[in-house]
């Protein structure tokens, strides 16, 4: 404990005497990084959106230990939204932006290629991407996925997940029940904007929209994607209190109502529940489009062979593939990189911030990049209808088993095998596998 605490105490004394100079990057770019890591043509804006989900169960005011209600109570939801765009050509804007940090006390400031409320782009309609965060997390924490999509034509709108951000942080009930349901309202949100007409009015097609989860994130993905929870799962003493999770029980009417024809593919990384019972080979089987599932081979949050693989395993009805870091944790890909001020032990919560960020093994800049590449091939593959990027996919399982065979002049040979979009030596340690429907 004393040697905690004076850690703390030296690393505060650092950090406030180097604050001015902290960049926090978000958005860099290492020189390996694969091809379709880099950014677009285009210059990327941002802007805040605050929404209000009427009328839902307020899963904090129910007592789960005493008699279920006879109605629930109620309240109208808010939730915020970091919307990033394509910006006009030649704005200009402030790139800096405020967030907590997971200690959720900390503010910091982070440093990207977003502008702030600058004006977007015009004369195409873009595909648009929701991102959703883990318990806890924040709207920011997958910022540099979201400005590095809007940069490649995506509007992009990450959302604060009420009850389960770095400051609001409360009962796990409400993230297992509202999660899939913020999802599917922010969708309808961005719909009625893009319809209202102002600034918004052309800018995206929310009728070709992708999803992208991280955690937390991912269990709600499944869901709105058309995954039932287990009847066990609602019966849980510590999930959704008096079987609130029900309207997500596999085959229950409001759960087959759920999925919306609008949302063509998801992406989860590390998506949750496998390991706690959430789901089950017929749950997995009701899910209704395309998902690409990343994982580090070490997660021990919501673990591998039988967590995140076998989730990838069981969603059978459709297409899908598994990325692997092999030997990563549960942080692979997904969390920006840790700003300078998060490493420090937090007495409070007991483990240094940073851990919240990084990976024990990988760079995080460079988990970072493959998550842009293989994230901006599969949504320019579903969403853009992009064919030449399915070559990115279509890949030897073992990157470390790939072949570079090139000759002089840069001609691939007959026995390059290689991954296509990284460098020679570059893609080591990954495993990328696929599935068809029905397999």
């Amino acid at each position: 404990m004393h040697r905690h605490m004076t850690t703390t105490a030296l690393l505060a004394a650092s950090l406030a005497a180097g604050a001015a100079q902290a960049e926090n990057r978000i958005d860099r770019q290492l020189p390996n990084a694969p091809e379709l890591a880099a950014y677009g043509d285009h210059a990327v804006g941002v802007r805040t959106l605050e929404m209000v989900n009427p009328g839902q169960i307020d899963i904090l005011a129910i007592d789960p230990a005493a008699d279920k209600p006879d109605e629930m109570p109620r309240y109208d939801r808010p939730l915020t939204v970091e919307m990033y765009y394509p910006a006009a050509e030649g704005a200009q804007g402030e790139t800096a932006f405020k967030a907590y940090l997971r200690d959720g006390t900390t503010e910091v400031t982070l440093q990207g290629k977003a502008m702030r409320d600058v004006d977007p782009a015009s004369g195409e309609a873009f595909p648009l991407v929701l991102i959703s965060h883990g318990y806890p997390g924040n709207r920011y924490l997958l910022s540099h996925l979201a400005e590095n999509l809007a940069s490649k034509g995506y509007v992009v709108a990450s959302i604060d997940h009420t009850d389960s951000t770095y400051r609001t942080q409360a009962t796990f009930g409400s993230t297992l029940v509202n999660r899939s349901l913020d999802q599917l309202f922010v969708l309808e949100q961005m719909a009625q904007k893009a319809a209202e007409g102002g600034d918004f009015a052309g800018l995206y097609d929310a009728e070709n929209t992708g999803l992208i989860g991280y955690s937390m994130g991912g269990y709600g993905a499944i869901i709105t994607a058309g995954g039932g929870v287990t009847e066990a799962s609602v019966g849980y003493t510590w999930g959704g209190p008096h079987g609130t999770l029900g309207i997500h029980q596999v085959g229950s009417e409001t759960h087959n109502a759920l999925p919306d024809p609008r949302i063509k593919t998801a992406v989860a990384f590390g998506p949750w529940g496998m390991n706690r019972g959430f789901w089950d080979a017929k749950g997995l089987s009701g899910v209704q489009i395309p998902m690409l599932f990343i994982a580090g081979s070490q997660d021990d949050t919501s673990l591998y062979e039988d967590g995140i693989r076998a989730i990838w395993q069981n969603t059978s009805n459709v297409d899908r593939a598994l990325l692997t870091y092999m030997n990563a944790g549960h942080n692979a890909g997904a969390p920006m990189p840790a700003p300078e001020e998060s490493y420090y032990f937090n007495e409070d919560k007991g483990f240094n911030i940073s851990e919240h960020y990084t990976d024990a093994v990988w760079d995080t800049v460079r988990m970072n990049n493959i998550a842009q590449h293989f994230v901006t091939a599969w949504l320019d593959s579903h969403l853009k209808g992009e064919a030449e990027k399915a070559a990115y996919l279509d890949l030897v399982e073992d990157s470390n088993a790939g072949v570079w065979s090139v000759a002089e002049d840069g001609t691939e040979k007959d026995d390059h095998s290689y991954w296509k979009g990284f460098a020679e030596g570059s893609a080591k340690g990954l495993m990328y596998e696929t599935r068809a429907a029905g397999e």
